[in-house]
């Protein structure tokens, strides 16, 4: 089968780029996830915006996870809601500016933006005490709202993600951010499309969700956000973040080395909780990363209560 485009006329004089084969399989199935998800919600917050988040609800401890780069909150926590609401926790995710369903800021794409919606859902919702889980870039947002933003976060687990992005081969991916932003603009639906399928996932309707979830995001916001991880370095402050914090280690992880993750811990004098998994681990069937997030969010939990009890 050729895997070409082909131009097409629409009314004479006007050529229109139309996608004349799909070459990957996916457009025949509907889109449909695997599972059942947690609600949808939006609330609009007077100076930012409208953001989309999951509420499982329920009156248990709140857990707020935050999701990697370029992904959406369903994809990355799609085996996580399940366990983390078994156990009894209210489970809110919230799509990242320029991710999936999220925020379309004019402004372009900063990690501390993000920090500060992560405050301001928690606030519109008059949560106190949640554990923030910041899972790859999601890391970084996680620890800057909680150094940002105490009063309403008990403590983060972070998983798969590090200190800071420095080094000779993520430099190279950095400097193509450009290119990035022109294949997504170009043909969004065909390269998620093609990158699913290079990536295992099946020709079917979650192979289709799977495309679908990921041609949600903005090509300039991914561009700038894979940018701005190339800039962050939390190594001056992340010692003074005032709460508690554990550390997911994914020890078969080659887009976040597991040396840079313990070194994170190792700043934080966080404990670490390994699992042997790749970078993926999140999205994984097996569970192993459900079951050790259950732990590191109960040791946060245990922790930040005998703080508050010694503060007192």
């Amino acid at each position: 089968m050729s895997h070409c485009v082909a131009f097409s006329a629409s009314r004479p004089g006007h050529w229109s780029l139309v996608r004349l084969l799909d070459p990957f399989g996916l457009s025949a199935h509907p889109a449909v996830p695997p599972i059942s998800l947690p609600p949808g919600q939006t609330v609009v917050v007077p100076g930012r915006g409208e953001l989309f988040y999951r509420d499982s609800g329920g009156t248990g401890p709140v857990l707020l996870l935050l999701h990697g780069w370029m992904a959406t909150s369903d994809l990355n926590w799609i085996t996580t809601y399940g366990p983390l609401q078994a156990a009894g926790y209210r489970v809110l995710a919230l799509d990242h500016r320029g991710h999936g369903r999220g925020l379309r800021a004019p402004q372009p794409f900063r990690l501390e933006d993000c920090a500060g919606d992560a405050a301001a859902l928690l606030e519109a919702l008059d949560v106190r005490d949640a554990v923030v889980v910041g899972y790859s870039m999601g890391g970084p947002i996680a620890s800057l709202a909680a150094y940002r933003h105490p009063e309403r976060i008990a403590g983060v687990v972070l998983g798969a993600t590090a200190l800071h992005w420095k080094g000779l081969g993520m430099s190279v991916l950095w400097s193509g951010m450009a290119g990035l932003r022109l294949l997504l603009g170009l043909a969004p639906d065909l390269l998620w499309r093609a990158m699913v399928r290079a990536g295992g996932a099946p020709a079917d309707s979650t192979g289709s969700w799977i495309a679908g979830e990921l041609s949600r995001g903005s090509s300039s916001h991914l561009a700038e956000a894979g940018r701005e991880l190339s800039r962050y370095d939390a190594r001056p402050w992340i010692s003074d973040l005032p709460v508690a914090a554990a550390v997911i280690v994914t020890t078969r992880d080659a887009a976040v080395p597991p040396e840079k993750q313990r070194a994170l811990a190792a700043a934080l004098g966080a404990r670490e909780f390994d699992i042997d998994a790749d970078h993926m681990a999140a999205t994984h069937p097996s569970g192993v990363f459900p079951r050790a997030l259950l732990e590191a969010v109960a040791h946060v939990r245990s922790t930040s209560r005998s703080t508050r009890a010694v503060a007192a």
